[in-house]
């Protein structure tokens, strides 16, 4: 089953107590999609400038992924630069430099029609809709959001929610779409603009699932998985993407064709795990490069060590 995923290709500049990286490859759809490729085939849309050579390429294709949806514009790529120095949580932006980034119109190619999953990283929501209604023959679609969007454009979001099946965001962002601080009241009324499953990402304490496997009075069903205990947090910039590339690339990968609907809640919950151990691979070096010398076995074993996390008997 193949994921397509629309959103950012970018330079990072990272500093956090373990060092310093001067733009190394970024952005949302990066993680997303390497995390993912050890799951299922993935076919990125995404724009990147002239300063994105052979040396990025070669990345993805290590991994296989499509990158026929990758445009070259005139210009530079998405650049951001941020520091982690006084909380490793929290990031303090520098520069975000948009670049051709800003003028992003997404194109998806022919080759993609045939996509079962659509993953709608964090952009303008009114790019989601429109890669969405363009591509309405897919099973199963996630996305993404971020403060931002929620505060400022919460509109053309609300549009975007009601063709969701699956929303991934953090705690905080959960709670501002519902102007509640309760998280399961939270999660019943963000669930009530769209999605049917939503993940609450919650960073160095795991993450929850909700999702509407149960009957409508009882309200959604609830589970947490663990975040991995990590002696040295590196660079977390890329975690959460990660955790969406794991999740949503192991949801994509215990699926057969046109049955995406039929996921069961125990797929969902071991999609959570599989979401957590990719999520903690990328805090362990700099940028993509924990990702790049992954194996599916380090994946596996770390699957079987977060459920010893939480395992009873």
């Amino acid at each position: 089953m193949a994921i397509t995923v629309v959103g950012s290709v970018a330079y990072d500049s990272i500093e956090t107590p373990a060092g310093r990286r001067e733009r190394c490859l970024g952005g949302a759809a990066t993680y997303f999609s390497l995390a993912a490729s050890f799951f299922t085939d993935v076919r990125v849309i995404a724009v990147v400038g002239e300063d994105f050579g052979p040396e990025q390429e070669a990345i993805f294709a290590a991994r296989k992924i499509d990158t026929r949806g990758i445009e070259r514009a005139p210009g530079k790529s998405f650049f951001w630069a941020g520091s982690y120095l006084e909380d490793l949580n929290q990031a303090k932006t520098h520069t975000t430099d948009l670049n051709v980034f800003a003028s992003f119109e997404p194109k998806i190619p022919p080759a993609y029609s045939d996509s079962e999953f659509l993953f709608l990283a964090n952009i303008d929501p009114v790019l989601q809709r429109r890669v969405r209604d363009a591509m309405p023959q897919v099973k199963l679609v996630a996305g993404d959001t971020m403060n931002y969007w929620i505060k400022d454009h919460r509109a053309a979001l609300e549009q975007v929610l009601k063709g969701l099946d699956v929303l991934l965001i953090n705690d905080g962002e959960a709670r501002m779409l519902a102007g509640n601080s309760n998280l399961a009241q939270a999660a019943r009324r963000v669930m009530a603009l769209g999605p049917r499953t939503l993940v609450v990402k919650h960073g160095e304490y795991g993450a929850s699932l909700f999702h509407k496997f149960v009957p409508k009075s009882k309200g959604p069903e609830a589970f947490r998985a663990p975040a991995m205990l990590l002696e040295e947090v590196v660079d977390p910039t890329g975690a959460g993407d990660s955790f969406a590339g794991g999740f949503f690339g192991y949801l994509a990968s215990c699926t057969s064709a046109g049955a995406a609907d039929g996921l069961t809640a125990a797929a969902y919950r071991r999609a959570m795990y599989y979401g957590s151990a990719m999520g903690s691979f990328a805090c362990e070096r700099f940028g993509t490069e924990r990702l790049q010398q992954l194996t599916r076995r380090e994946i596996d074993e770390r699957f079987e060590r977060l459920r010893e996390l939480t395992r009873l008997d």
